[in-house]
């Protein structure tokens, strides 16, 4: 733990003895620290992670089975940003019917 500790010599203001402290504590980075630490989470325990990850093996396990009987249909894949300007995105924005904005 970094201390930051001033005193007063002869006959020096309130002011700037206020001014040496800011400067030693900004020297120091105390409050570069101090707001670093403010919002810690700690991490999941090794348990936790543990059963996390069991917990998605089943989910996957079973949605690959109704998969397979036909039960779900397979969501379409996403398309990030750099599909944007690809040929195939502009074909399928053709396709569909422009809905008006309702004011």
């Amino acid at each position: 733990m970094i201390n930051a500790e001033v005193s007063k010599s002869g006959s020096e203001t309130a002011i700037s003895v206020i001014r040496k402290f800011s400067r030693k504590v900004r020297s120091a980075g105390l409050v570069r620290t101090v707001r670093n630490k403010r919002y810690f989470a700690r991490g999941a325990s090794k348990i936790v992670k543990k059963k996390r990850t069991l917990k998605s093996i089943k989910r996957r396990k079973e949605y690959n089975q109704l998969l397979k009987e036909g039960k779900v249909t397979e969501a379409p894949t996403r398309q990030g940003h750099g599909t944007r300007f690809s040929s195939q995105t502009n074909e399928s924005q053709q396709a569909r019917p422009s809905t008006p904005i309702a004011r």
